[in-house]
Formats: C-alpha cells, structure tokens, sequence
C-alpha cells in the first residue's frame, strides 16, 4: 500500500480545468500531485475535506510585493485570500535596474503611484542590488508563503538608462533604446516573467510627478520588447488613459508591437464612469486581436476597484484641507477629538477640499459615489445608500455627511468610493466582463495602495459573490475557480500549476464554500517603520497548501514557508 506526504480525503474537487466537479480524494508526495481518485494509500498528514470544495491555489497576475518580497515572508494580503503564485512589478514600477543615487527616484514613484509609504520603502530596501539579475538574486535569498514571479519595470529602466532625462518625459534616442532592448534580454533571461509600463497620468509622484514612462513612444516600447523577443521569453503589460489620442490608435500601437515581437500582452481594462461604454470598445479590439491569433488579453476586476477613505487611511476626502492637514500627526484618539470641536468643523468644512490635495484620483471621485462601509462589507451599495443621496434626504450637504461617517467608530469607519466598475450602481459591468472568454480576472493589487485599497481579497469575493451570492445569475464554480487558476497561470506561462493534475505542483486550497467571505478590513501597523496597511482577512479557507506543505488553516499561518521565486515562464 503506498504512503503519501498528504492525503486529501473526500472533498468535492474541482480541478481548474472548468470541467465538473467530483467527489474524490488527493494524495501529494514531494510537493506535486502523486493520485486522485479514491486512494487506499495512507499519508504522513490527512485531511478531511467532507463538504469542502479542493481547488487548486489561486494565481494572481497583478500584484505590487516588489519591496515587501525583500523584507517579508508572508505576502498578505494574498495569501490570506487562497493565492499561492503572485506576479508583481506591474504598472511600470518597481526596483531594479537602478544605480546607487536613484534609490530615492524610485521609492518616491512607488509611493505616489503605489501608495507604499516611504519611509517603509527606506527601511526594509537595503538596495543590495544594480541591475535586475542582482535584485532577482536578492528575492531568491528569502523564503516565503507563496511564489512570485517578477517582472522588469519601464520606470526603472528608463531612469538607469537615461537617468534625469526620463523623470523629464523625454524621448529615448537609438542608443538609450539600443540600451534598454540589451538590458530587457538580459533581465528575462535571468528570470523576469516580462515587462511592464504605466501609460496613465494617475501615476504620479506624490509631489505630482508624472510617471516616467507616461509619454514613451512606440519606437521606444518596441525597442525593449525586441529584447524580450531576442530571449525568447516574457509578456509586455500595459495600463494606459487610451486616450492617446483615442483607445483604437493607442491600441493599434500596442497591436504592432505584439505583431512585431511575437510576444504575448496584457492590459488592465475597466469601467471608468466619465467614459462608461469606453471599455467595450477596448474588449472588442482584444477579442478581434484574439481571434486573429495574437496574444492580446485584458485583464479587470471582479467587483468595483474599491478607495476606502478614512482617518486611518491614507486619504481621506479633507486630506487636502489646511485644517486637517494641521492635526494629520495626531494620535487618532486625538484627531477625533478635535474633530468632534464645532469650531474646528466649521471651519474645515469652509476650506477647499482640492487645492492642497496631493491625491490625483480625488478630482475622480464625488460624493454621489461615495458610500459608508459596513461590515460585513457590501461592494454594490445601491444608488439610495450614497452620501449625496443621503444629503437629500436629510437637507444637509454631502460634506457635512461625510464628515459624520469618517467619525463613526471612534475614526476607524471607512467610506467606500468605487473609483471603476459602478457606473450605474451595479455589477454589471463585472458581470459583463466575466462573460469574456479573453478577460482574465484580476488587478488585485496586492501589496500595494496599502493606505486606502484592500482589493487583495478579489479571488474570494469572484467564488463568493459570484458563484454564491448573486442568486439566479451566479456562474458556475468550476467556471470561476478556472478563471483564477488555470486560465492566469497560462496567460504568464505557468504551465506547471492551476490544474488538479497528476505532476501538478500540489498548490491546492480545501474551502468551506458555504462560509467562504471577506471579514472588515483593518489597519495594520507593521510594515517598516511602523508603517501602516490595510489587511483584510478571509473567512472559509480550511486550508492552503503550498508546494505540499500546509500554510495556512482557517487562516491562521502554520509557519511553513515553501514559496519561491519563479524563474521566467516555462515553454
């Protein structure tokens, strides 16, 4: 009779590939998939998955852990959520390449860009590192809760090729593309999964600095994705504005340098709410480029992309005020109290909320979508529930409203902006994009926006919500655990996971469907330099098992860490 490492007894599994599910057991030896089916062999470990689904983990394709890999071992709030792969250094930004006297450069633009405090950046970054191998080498020192693969960042290496000229928008000449096509070669061949560029002019520096990469031409973007061609390895990943000087040309630039390099593309896609119908022209393009044969996929998110204004936050819809900015070093307790003095809020409410903001989405959002966050969460308050809405009602101004909620629970209540994704106060368009075959599920951010995003909880909201919650119109399970499993892992080139398989790496999650959800989100203050982020646990997750080894059970983490760094995609 064989023995096992792990035996998985009597659980409903639904293997990635989006065929049916079945009742069966799941013998793991050495960190892959030994048997499946009824076994009679006995294992080191059993569990006993009786009314729990076993999937495969969960792969998520956009994730920022670039600075939080080096320092910490459990990459929350991810794997809290079921994820066991993470690909991060997206959106352009990241760490390396860089030279020794532009670490300040790039902390600055993943602070602005990704909401990752600074001062967290400067103490858990020693820069033990210049070009991307070297940084590759330091995330491979480290082990971890889940895997991550890397990407090169436009941003980093636009500012070691051109240094000062590339903060200023310039244009590449031949010999700085000449330059970035070597060192993008060099970078997959080392092991990065791709590159990735930022195209929005959302992504400031918080002095307001755009992106370096905002206003690179197409000879420039080909040029490096030459290089990945010339290693025969890596996808390009693009979030853009598409207004430039519409989403058909931007996109037709995109389409040409796929053609001309044979390499696969991803590009963020959602629902902006002053261009509602704008992305459907943009899923048209991707799936008529699909249906010619390139390898051309957007990838959105599951639910609103969800800004969580508060007091402990990051942001909040007065940061920009010089009346708050005054108490903004108090203790909460103390910001509390004086906000709670009549004098002080006169007079903060009499200032203007825009001016010293340095916040660039807040011109984005108004009080009409704007929402009090409850527990347990709701990310599809309807249109009665919003602070406009109850400004009318009550004859007061939204201001005054929000002002209220941001003092419920002693300053630790949280008002929730859909920034995309709810234009019409409902899923729908969600809904609508889950519906395309070439969509991938994604743009959790995990790891980053720490001070007023919480979207790492993505994968459990897409099975719950959408494959329990929702009622008549839920999608089938099988369906939704692909669309976090075997179709992500693909898109980059994993093709040793997302799939219940014999030989499979055994990256699995045991759930307790029927209980499965997203508890309130709450600060943390244990970044470096007691820095602050957002966690928000899981609910329902018996267990993840990495590699074959158990990390977590019922969310708590068992101390095994067999995550690595993933080398480059596999042919």
């Amino acid at each position: 009779m064989a023995t096992y490492d792990l035996v998985i007894r009597n659980g409903h599994i639904i293997d990635g590939t989006g065929a049916p599910g079945y009742a069966g057991d799941l013998a793991i030896t050495d960190g892959r998939i030994a048997a499946i089916g009824q076994i009679d062999g006995t294992g080191a470990q059993e569990i006993d998955a009786t009314g729990h689904l076993v999937t495969p983990g969960f792969v998520d394709i956009h994730t920022h852990y670039d600075g939080q890999a080096i320092w910490d071992s459990h990459l929350a709030p991810s794997s809290l959520h079921g994820v066991t792969t993470a690909v991060m250094g997206n959106c352009g930004v990241g760490f390396a390449p860089v030279r020794p006297g532009d670490h300040d450069k790039l902390i600055q633009l993943m602070e602005g860009v990704e909401d990752i405090p600074a001062p967290a950046l400067h103490e858990g970054l020693d820069f033990a590192w210049e070009s991307f191998a070297d940084y590759l080498a330091a995330l491979d020192r480290r082990p971890r809760d889940i895997d991550i693969c890397a990407q090169l960042p436009h941003a980093a290496l636009r500012v070691y090729v051109m240094g000062d000229r590339a903060i200023q928008l310039e244009p590449a000449n031949q010999a700085d593309i000449a330059q970035m096509r070597t060192l993008a070669a060099e970078a997959m061949r080392a092991g990065a999964f791709g590159f990735s560029t930022s195209r929005t002019i959302s992504h400031k520096t918080l002095a307001g600095d755009h992106t370096p990469t905002l206003r690179a031409q197409e000879d420039e973007l080909l040029g490096i994705a030459l290089g990945l061609q010339d290693a025969g390895s890596g996808q390009l990943e693009l979030v853009s504005d598409w207004n430039m000087p519409d989403a058909p040309t931007e996109f037709a630039m995109l389409r040409r340098i796929v053609e001309a390099s044979g390499r696969p593309a991803v590009f963020s896609i959602g629902q902006r709410h002053d261009r509602p119908e704008a992305w459907k022209t943009l899923m048209a393009l991707a799936d008529q480029a699909a249906s010619d044969g390139l390898a051309i996929r957007p990838v959105f998110p599951p639910r609103p992309i969800g800004i969580l204004l508060g007091l402990e936050g990051s942001q909040n819809p007065f940061s920009g005020t010089p009346s708050y900015k005054s108490i903004a070093h108090l203790p909460l307790p103390d910001r509390v109290a004086r906000m709670r003095d009549p004098a002080f809020r006169a007079q903060l409410l009499s200032e203007d909320r825009f001016t010293g903001s340095n916040f660039p989405l807040l011109p984005r959002l108004s009080f009409a979508r704007m929402f009090g966050f409850t527990d347990p969460p709701n990310y599809a308050p309807p249109q009665s529930a919003s602070i406009d809405a109850i400004a009318a009602r009550e004859g007061r101004t939204a201001e005054d409203v929000a002002y209220d909620m941001l003092l419920q629970q002693d300053g630790r209540a949280y008002i929730f902006a859909p920034l995309v994704n709810y234009a019409d106060y409902t899923l729908d368009a969600s809904r609508s994009m889950l519906g395309h075959r070439n969509a991938i599920v994604g743009l959790s951010d995990g790891g980053a926006h720490v001070g007023f995003i919480s979207d790492g909880s993505y994968p459990t909201f897409l099975l719950s919500y959408w494959g329990r919650d929702v009622g008549q119109d839920v999608f089938p399970i099988e369906e939704l655990v692909r669309r976090q499993t075997s179709d992500t892992a693909h898109a980059v080139g994993l093709h040793d996971r997302g799939v219940l398989a014999i030989g499979k790496k055994a990256d699995l999650n045991i759930i307790d469907f029927a209980n499965l959800g997203m508890e309130f989100p709450q600060m943390a203050f244990d970044l470096p330099a007691g820095g602050r982020r957002l966690v928000q646990k899981a609910r329902g997750y018996k267990a993840t098992i990495k590699a074959g080894q158990i990390t977590y059970r019922d969310g708590v983490p068992t101390g095994a860490l067999p995550g690595i760094l993933v080398r480059g995609p596999q042919a």
